[in-house]
């Protein structure tokens, strides 16, 4: 399977392809039981060298500082691990896929040997988030064991499994939540400052100044995932939605073009930012964005722990839904609707994606005939009227990256690889 990869916006695109015309994502959704082992292996690979970046970076213990976009790393590891046996090998209806109860009995886990409740340390459904770093987690050591065993199993009941969509849902489901929790950790370590190892750390490509906008003609678009394999709950149901021509932009905003908002003191102007929007900003005291910093030379960005000339051709990137709303009213543009997004990248225009995660106005909402998965958790409860974000980012695993794959944080999120793009009014 396709690893971690960076560099320009043209290597990028290249990814989003295979030789067979079949993106990774596509193979992921829809391959058999020898291509996801293989994909499990890689992402759990993935987990264990992030994760030794981390102890090498903090120490055994992986303490890091209470934050709401933060976990504990221990927890982290520990909780890819249970999910995997929670949702494949404790599972008793597993075979059902999709329609399986997701309250039938469990068997114990693996970890109650050395007296250990797994369930109530792992569960994030039960395991209030602030919670998190006082619970009496298991070593570095033990966690990498269950992480070793975990897999073990897992490819154990894959090899028994029946090879259709209900018998793989839980191992494609296991495999995209670890992919998440990957790039998770790559946004905790810009958070923190870490400096983690190239192979685990995508380069940050570059896009065109002034590449331009696309005209995208009039149009119906499916916004759901058709056919078989694998899809997640809220990419599901009839989703038709008729688009009237718009004008786009080629490429994400690039800091060329948004530094000048900055410099125009588009952050000390309320006209620009929504009530919301204004009301974070003066909480937060934002005068220009996260991991930005003006020097005598012009401005810097911080990765990991390196402060660095800023490139004016590099996406604007860990930007909040509400700065990127202001920069389109002081620009005299908007941002793109969930749909407008998808007829752009999905037709023949020239529309590159895949950079950073781009911020719709579309709130992320269930589509007509919604019925949730056996992992509630995922979208139900979050359909509260966050922004949906699209595409995906240098921290994304190429089989994530799919047109209809729906990302969903709320608008003050800017620890993400978030930027945006804009429509003409």
């Amino acid at each position: 399977m396709h690893t971690e990869r960076g560099g320009t916006w043209e290597a990028m695109t290249d990814i989003l392809t295979e030789p067979d015309g079949q993106s990774p994502a596509t193979v992921a959704r829809c391959g058999g039981k020898g291509v996801l082992a293989d994909a499990l292996r890689d992402s759990r690979a993935t987990t264990l060298r992030l994760l030794q970046a981390y102890a090498d970076a903090l120490g055994a213990s992986l303490q890091v500082p209470y934050a709401p976009e933060l976990n504990p790393p221990l927890w982290e590891a520990g909780h890819i691990a249970w999910f995997a046996d929670w949702w494949i090998v404790r599972n008793p209806e597993r075979a059902r896929g999709c329609a399986a109860d997701p309250d039938a009995l469990r068997s114990p886990a693996r970890q109650a040997c050395r007296g250990v409740d797994a369930d109530a340390l792992y569960d994030s459904s039960r395991v209030a988030h602030h919670t998190r770093w006082a619970l009496p987690l298991p070593s570095l050591a033990s966690i990498r064991d269950d992480l070793n065993a975990s897999l073990q199993d897992t490819l154990d009941a894959l090899q028994v499994a029946e090879e259709d969509d209900q018998g793989l849902y839980g191992f494609r489901l296991a495999l995209f939540h670890e992919d998440m929790h990957a790039e998770a950790s790559r946004y905790m370590a810009q958070t923190l400052g870490l400096d983690l190892p190239d192979e685990v750390w995508p380069a940050v490509g570059q896009g065109t100044l002034g590449q331009g906008a696309v005209h995208v003609p009039a149009q119906t678009v499916q916004l759901a995932w058709q056919g078989a394999g694998f899809a997640f709950d809220n990419e599901l149901a009839q989703a038709q939605v008729s688009v009237p021509a718009f004008e786009i932009d080629a490429e994400v905003v690039c800091w060329g073009a948004y530094v000048p908002f900055i410099e125009a003191g588009g952050y000390a102007d309320a006209r620009w930012w929504s009530e919301a929007g204004w009301r974070w900003r003066t909480r937060e005291g934002r005068q220009f964005p996260r991991y930005l910093r003006r020097t005598a030379g012009g401005w810097e960005t911080r990765q990991g722990s390196v402060w660095k000339p800023l490139g004016p051709s590099a996406p604007a990137c860990h930007l909040s839904a509400h700065e990127a709303v202001a920069w389109c009213r002081w620009a005299g543009r908007r941002l793109p609707t969930e749909a407008e997004w998808v007829a752009a990248v999905g037709g023949e225009s020239s529309v590159s994606w895949g950079q950073v995660w781009e911020w719709t106005s579309s709130p992320f909402a269930p589509f007509a005939g919604f019925v949730p998965h056996p992992y509630r958790d995922y979208s139900e409860p979050w359909f509260d009227g966050r922004p949906v974000l699209k595409g995906a980012s240098r921290g994304t695993h190429p089989r994530m990256r799919h047109p209809v794959y729906r990302n969903y944080f709320t608008p003050d999120r800017c620890d993400l690889f978030s930027g945006f793009r804009s429509v003409a009014m």
